[in-house]
């Protein structure tokens, strides 16, 4: 039996989570990448227009990961989905059930919620994450391909 406990994130979270952000940034080799601030937390995940939810897992009440999503909507299928952006298991917790805990959780809220399903991405070298979600079950959708309009791009296009 899992000696981890799942919550839903607070407010009081920010500081956490925003570390918790950077512990996985900096995994990914992309801690440079990071500009979010607890203010953007904050401003984004709390409140009556809150844009997206976090799990939080704890051991002994230590904060040890997280799973941070929000709903999106496909129009093929004319559900919502739910769409979990960032999965992170401190290194020295992994092992103990965390990632499954907060996965399941996921689910749980999917299907309580009528959410079709649960959409994430992993980074292609991350084989450890791979071979967790293959061993789930997960699919692994190699026709999608990911695209993202950003900086420069984004401006050229929006100023025609």
């Amino acid at each position: 039996m899992s000696d981890v406990q799942i919550r839903m994130a607070v407010a009081d979270d920010a500081a956490v989570i925003l570390d918790l952000i950077k512990q996985l940034a900096e995994y990914e080799k992309a801690l440079h990448e990071v500009a979010c601030t607890e203010a953007d937390i904050l401003r984004d995940g709390f409140g009556p227009h809150a844009l997206w939810e976090c799990l939080i897992a704890e051991i002994d009440g230590q904060v040890i990961g997280m799973a941070l999503f929000f709903p999106t909507w496909s129009t093929w299928t004319g559900h919502a989905r739910l769409y979990l952006e960032d999965l992170f298991v401190t290194p020295a917790a992994r092992g103990r059930g965390a990632g499954l805990s907060l996965l399941r959780r996921l689910s749980q809220i999917a299907r309580e919620r009528g959410w079709s399903c649960v959409d994430w991405q992993v980074l292609d070298w991350n084989k450890p994450a791979v071979n967790f979600y293959d061993g789930l079950g997960a699919e692994y959708r190699k026709e999608w391909w990911n695209y993202r309009l950003q900086g420069d791009a984004l401006v050229k296009l929006a100023e025609g």
